[in-house]
């Protein structure tokens, strides 16, 4: 019997339950009299559709241009156990993001740390066509290889250490970022960043027969643009993620800069530069009207692109707005800022208009800044940094005092209406090496626990939180919504259980969803997210390679 700790307004109340991820209900905050019937529809139904992306969702790796992490197909509820070895599986890693569909949609692309794969999923089927792996992508790693250290079970750090540095060829974390912010254009085209801030663009050389292979139709060094000085990260500048503007301009988002280029990567960019005591360590969201919103590790901000142009002027709608930082997390996160990539909130006429994050505070917060106009009249709010910010609240994660050393996340907010989802990520161990620690963050270390879902009230204008649930583990994977079923997905790992995606029920905070994966590490969705098909089985973005697990016919 394991304990779970539940909070309940101001009160905190230990219950017993079978197991700390038990389908057992969350705890709705009595503070949040209006949760589950806020206006959703007043929030708008979404971002517009970018006609230069493949498709409207899955084009970018947080799923849409406003980076909501929300997807529309339905997932059953319900307890599944799945043996990720019987499930068909693309193999590649260890970090897999298959959130990039085709226009065509028997098939999507994977965007790996090995490169590109191009998968037909039609029907209930999930078959790899075509293959690339990724120039300039060091070490890479042969299914073989991948396999022989997946398999093994870990019992301290110094043993992932050792398996790396013999069968990865020493694989470190800056492998990681190679594929990981990747979009697919309406061209089937793939934009591709590798870790040495190389731009590279993958096509079909047969768009009529995919089984011809994969081709680099163009590629782009960025590293004589970008600044040699160290960033707080401790290395070079380079190339953070990739975007697309509503009229169908690349834009590339560096550790200090950010370019706009014609997607042929032709011709001489535009090059918009922020401070160099700033490290940008995330993507950006793109709104319809030419907003490009990105933070750094200390302030949040709009760029515009206007008239073939990026602009930074204040007059015209662009704006720069600080906000809390604190210290290095000693695991999952990546520097003293942020760790989320800004996503949008609220689409309707008339409605608020906001861009969220979680701040760099040991202990962070929750917060909402006025992306457009700030309302005439509003004043700042107490403790906040700038009248930019709308409103800031505290995240507990559902953990009581003692509280950790720090409540932290690499996460970027979950959105759907209203409604906003973050995880708590940091364990009390941790490797440096944050390849070492996403094997290690479950089976070796102990597991970070809890997370929040908040509504924000726009007739006051304010944070309130729905429920909390300090119980439930999210390790490193992105969590995402299934707007249709209503149920928000993390992924975790339990000694009891092994690894599993765990689904809350958006409103309650009720777990209603349970796939058991078991000790297989083919269970870790390392730093990629949840997604489903739209006959309800997972779509699971392993740490060696992508698999479908078959729950939609159970």
């Amino acid at each position: 019997m394991a304990s779970r700790r539940i909070r309940t307004g101001a009160a905190a109340v230990a219950l017993a339950v079978a197991g700390s991820f038990a389908m057992a209900a969350g705890c709705a905050d009595d503070s949040s009299s209006s949760t589950g019937s806020a206006d959703t529809a007043a929030a708008g139904s979404g971002p517009a559709r970018n006609p230069y992306l493949a498709a409207e969702k899955y084009a970018v790796t947080h799923l849409d241009p406003a980076q909501t992490d929300s997807f529309p197909d339905p997932v059953p509820r319900g307890t599944f156990q799945i043996d990720p070895a019987q499930m068909p599986r693309v193999p590649g890693g260890p970090i897999n993001i298959m959130t990039l569909a085709s226009p065509d949609s028997n098939y999507m692309w994977v965007s790996s740390t090995s490169g590109v794969r191009y998968v037909d999923v039609s029907g209930d089927g999930f078959r790899q066509v075509a293959a690339l792996d990724a120039p300039g992508v060091s070490p890479q790693i042969s299914t073989q290889a991948l396999d022989q250290v997946l398999g093994q079970q870990f019992s301290d750090v110094g043993q992932i250490e050792a398996a790396l540095a013999r069968d990865w060829s020493g694989a470190d974390w800056q492998r990681i970022v190679n594929g990981v912010y990747s979009l697919v254009d309406k061209d089937n085209r793939v934009y591709y960043i590798n870790q040495n801030s190389e731009l590279l663009v993958f096509g079909l050389k047969n768009k009529d027969k995919p089984e011809d292979g994969i081709d680099i139709v163009a590629r782009r060094d960025f590293k004589p643009l970008l600044s040699t000085a160290s960033t707080t990260l401790g290395i070079p500048e380079s190339i953070v993620g990739v975007d697309m503007t509503y009229d169908g301009k690349l834009l590339i988002l560096a550790s200090r800069s950010l370019f706009a280029l014609d997607r042929d990567l032709k011709g001489d960019p535009q090059e918009l530069r922020i401070g160099d005591d700033e490290t940008v360590s995330n993507s950006m969201a793109v709104d319809a009207d030419g907003g490009v919103y990105f933070a750094s590790d200390k302030m949040m901000r709009k760029v515009l692109w206007r008239d073939g142009k990026l602009s930074s002027d204040e007059s015209a709608g662009a704006w720069a707005a600080p906000y809390d930082f604190g210290r290095q997390p000693p695991a999952v996160k990546f520097g003293i800022g942020t760790g989320s990539t800004p996503t949008l909130m609220g689409f309707g006429k008339g409605s608020d208009e906001l861009v969220v994050i979680t701040d760099g505070a040991d202990h962070m917060k929750l917060v909402a800044f006025w992306r457009n106009k700030i309302p005439e009249g509003f004043q700042q709010k107490p403790g906040t940094k700038s009248q930019r910010i709308a409103d800031q609240i505290q995240v507990t994660a559902g953990l009581s005092d003692p509280l950790p050393e720090f409540i932290q996340s690499e996460q970027s907010v979950v959105a759907t209406g209203w409604g906003a989802f973050v995880v708590q990520n940091i364990g009390p161990g941790g490797a440096p090496d944050r390849l070492v620690d996403v094997l290690a963050n479950g089976p070796v270390s102990e597991p970070p626990h809890g997370m929040q879902r908040f509504e924000w009230n726009p007739d006051s204008d304010s944070w309130s939180s729905a429920w909390t649930r300090g119980d439930v583990v999210s390790t490193s994977m992105v969590p995402a919504v299934s707007s249709t079923s209503g149920i928000v997905f993390v992924n975790g790992y339990t000694k009891a259980d092994g690894w599993e995606v765990t689904g809350l029920d958006w409103k309650t905070g009720e777990t209603v969803h349970r796939t058991v994966f078991g000790h297989s590490n083919l269970g870790n969705g390392a730093y990629a997210i949840v997604e489903a098909f739209p006959n309800g089985d997972l779509l699971f973005n392993s740490v060696g390679g992508p698999f479908r697990a078959k729950i939609g016919g159970k």
